[in-house]
């Protein structure tokens, strides 16, 4: 039987990747051993923002490090013009055709919001990478197991880069935060990747060889889906043990309107740091400690 324990980030654009710093800072101020323990989870799994926190986890940085990145006035973030209702008509426009053929109806619908990802005009794929590289503090695969997830753009299906993929850290990362609409899809070995949270934020499945999983997610917990069960489902489903921190109200309305826009940042992470406070306790019960 399995003991492994995952540490599952979902993806939230740049919001998400300064709450879930700042709910991981707000725990160890609160419960050090807390914080340790998800930290060190045996597997961490990462979807586009969670991709990147992921990594930052894993490069050795302490929470201290991250969080202060997260709360500094200078940062490498650009804006990508885009904002969150025009990347949804996109989807919608996609979504909105007839299914055919024999692929299931999920896949199909990601193929096509992958044709979108591909013609949509964006900032240039090396300007984009420079700007992932700069956020992670470490560009090397580390010794533990680091899980990111993206979409395969012409054939819908999720892709879970490790260490032993061959892939480049800076581009799985890249891939896994490739916003369809907003940010160019990755080439990676003649294959195209575009955002792993398109499908599903969570990517629970990813980390089914665990016995727990801590899952946060940088939205609200009766966030929908539009292609099946929501976060919050899909953590009830877990057949394993699993806790999850949800966005709560105060850090909802610290995200804004558009979770893409670089502004978003530094309340995000403020918020996320409170609401990692108050919920120390609970997850420390969940651990046993």
């Amino acid at each position: 039987m399995t003991t492994k324990r995952a540490l599952v980030l979902a993806g939230g654009g740049i919001a998400g990747i300064a709450w879930e710093t700042g709910v991981l800072r707000g725990i160890a101020d609160e419960s050090p051993a807390v914080a340790r323990l998800l930290t060190e989870s045996d597997v961490l799994v990462g979807t586009s923002a969670g991709s990147a926190v992921a990594a930052q986890l894993s490069s050795g940085h302490t929470l201290d490090e991250l969080f202060d990145r997260q709360v500094s006035e200078s940062s490498a973030e650009i804006d990508s013009g885009v904002d969150i209702e025009t990347i949804t008509e996109l989807f919608l426009t996609a979504l909105g055709e007839p299914y055919e053929g024999t692929l299931d109806r999920t896949r199909q619908q990601m193929q096509r919001i992958g044709a979108v990802a591909l013609a949509t005009k964006t900032v240039p794929a090396p300007v984009r990478r420079d700007v992932i590289a700069r956020r992670l503090p470490s560009h090397h695969w580390p010794d533990s197991e680091l899980r990111l997830t993206a979409i395969d753009v012409e054939t819908g299906e999720l892709t879970v880069f490790d260490r032993d993929s061959g892939v480049d850290l800076v581009d799985a990362v890249a891939a896994s935060c490739a916003v369809p609409g907003a940010w160019p899809p990755v080439t990676i070995a003649g294959r195209h990747y575009m955002d792993g949270g398109v499908a599903s934020s969570v990517n629970l499945v990813v980390a089914a060889d665990c016995a727990t999983a801590v899952v946060l997610v940088p939205s609200g917990v009766d966030a929908p889906s539009p292609f099946g069960a929501g976060p919050a489902a899909e953590v009830s489903a877990f057949p394993g043990a699993a806790f999850a921190v949800f966005a709560d109200a105060d850090s909802l309305t610290a995200f804004g309107p558009n979770a893409l826009d670089p502004g978003c940042r530094i309340p995000s992470a403020l918020a996320g740091r409170e609401q990692g406070r108050r919920e120390a306790a609970a997850l420390a019960r969940f651990l046993g400690l």
